[in-house]
């Protein structure tokens, strides 16, 4: 990886972070992800994030919450309404990382969310995230995922 692509890696890294926080307010308050959005944008203007990313995983969460959720019901061993709300919007915008941004590795998007998870989850959480995302790889990208495992 090039020197050039280090900006762009964590301008999207922050750019998750922020969609993954954004996601959690609006779990939380049903507040409308335009209004969650403009605040977000207004509040960290000084940093240098992928602005057009974080607004399409935003807004790609609230469009399809509802197949992403469940999509994710297929994958968890317990009810939807049982997740912690922070694992409930990790796992929907690592879902919607998966189903809609191909041009992102599976096992980066992964990767991102689990180390998230670290930071916002509960003590295990991150181990979860990890094994629900991976699941959810395997159906949504199935020949990549495929030509990633050891045989």
């Amino acid at each position: 990886m090039g020197a050039s692509q280090q900006p762009q890696i964590a301008a999207r890294k922050l750019a998750r972070h922020y969609a993954v926080q954004a996601t959690y307010q609006w779990l939380m308050t049903a507040t409308p992800s335009h209004e969650i959005e403009a605040q977000f944008l207004t509040d960290y203007q000084d940093k240098e994030f992928d602005r057009e990313f974080f607004h399409a995983l935003l807004s790609g969460v609230v469009r399809d919450a509802q197949s992403l959720n469940e999509q994710i019901a297929g994958a968890i061993d317990r009810a939807l309404e049982e997740l912690d709300v922070v694992e409930k919007a990790l796992l929907l915008v690592g879902s919607l990382e998966l189903a809609e941004h191909l041009e992102v590795p599976y096992k980066v998007v992964i990767n991102e969310h689990v180390n998230l998870a670290k930071k916002f989850g509960a003590t295990d959480s991150h181990k979860y995230i990890n094994g629900v995302l991976d699941q959810l790889a395997t159906g949504l990208r199935p020949t990549e995922t495929a030509s990633q495992r050891k045989p």
